[in-house]
Order: C-alpha cells, then sequence, then structure tokens
C-alpha cells in the first residue's frame, strides 16, 4: 500500500525556520518527482517546490525562492523541505506527494499519493 507522510510542521516566529520531511512506505520515491504544496483556510492549494527524479532539479514558487530548500535522500526514502525566513503568509498544510505526470510541476492534478499534510504556523 502507497503511503506518504509528512513530518516536521509546527509553530514558529516569523524569521523562523522549519525543516520538513516527507517519508514513503510501499513504493520508493526514487522514481518519481516530488512536490511540496500548501494550502491556507479558504485557499487553494498552491505548488511550493518540486525536485525531479533523474537530475535532482528543482522548482520554485516565486514566493518562496530563496527562502525554501528542496532537497532528497533517496537512500532514506525521504524528500525535504527546508524553510527559512519564515513569514505570516506561510502558515498552512504543507502536503508532499508524487508527481505523474500530465500536467506541470505546480499542478495538484498531475500528482497522486498525497500525505495528509502537516501544518505549519508563523506567529508572534
Amino acid at each position: 500500500q502507497v503511503h506518504l507522510v509528512e513530518s516536521g510542521g509546527g509553530l514558529v516566529q516569523p524569521g523562523g525556520s522549519l525543516r520538513l520531511s516527507c517519508g514513503a512506505s510501499g513504493f520508493s520515491l526514487d522514481y518519481y518527482a516530488i512536490g511540496w504544496f500548501r494550502q491556507a483556510p479558504g485557499k487553494e492549494r498552491e505548488g511550493v517546490s518540486c525536485i525531479s527524479s533523474s537530475d535532482g532539479r528543482t522548482y520554485y514558487a516565486d514566493s518562496v525562492k530563496g527562502r525554501f530548500t528542496i532537497s532528497r535522500d533517496n537512500a532514506k526514502n525521504s524528500v525535504y523541505l527546508q524553510m527559512n525566513s519564515l513569514k505570516f503568509e506561510d502558515t498552512a498544510v504543507y502536503y508532499c506527494a508524487a508527481w505523474t505526470g500530465g500536467s506541470g510541476w505546480y499542478d495538484p492534478g498531475g500528482y497522486d499519493y498525497w500525505g495528509q499534510g502537516t501544518q505549519v504556523t508563523v506567529s508572534a
């Protein structure tokens, strides 16, 4: 059974950092590009970042460029999202998902095998 699990969320002050992890059971992440998405209350789910399966190419939403870094460790079957200089507007539930194609990296429709999400709250 394919299963993705996010962890590492929490409460952090503006300017702080968090590192999210995405682990998998039931399949290997090696073969998939993995994306991070987030969804704030009342807003649509938006693409935050993605890392390819083959060459490690990375993609970022403009809103997080220079602050967030995505990486993967295939030996640990995990993908990470390092989030620095967090802002109030980064508050959301963060999800990881495996890209199965058919759309741009930022489009949730191109992804399967979603995790249940981890809450990130940026508050003073």
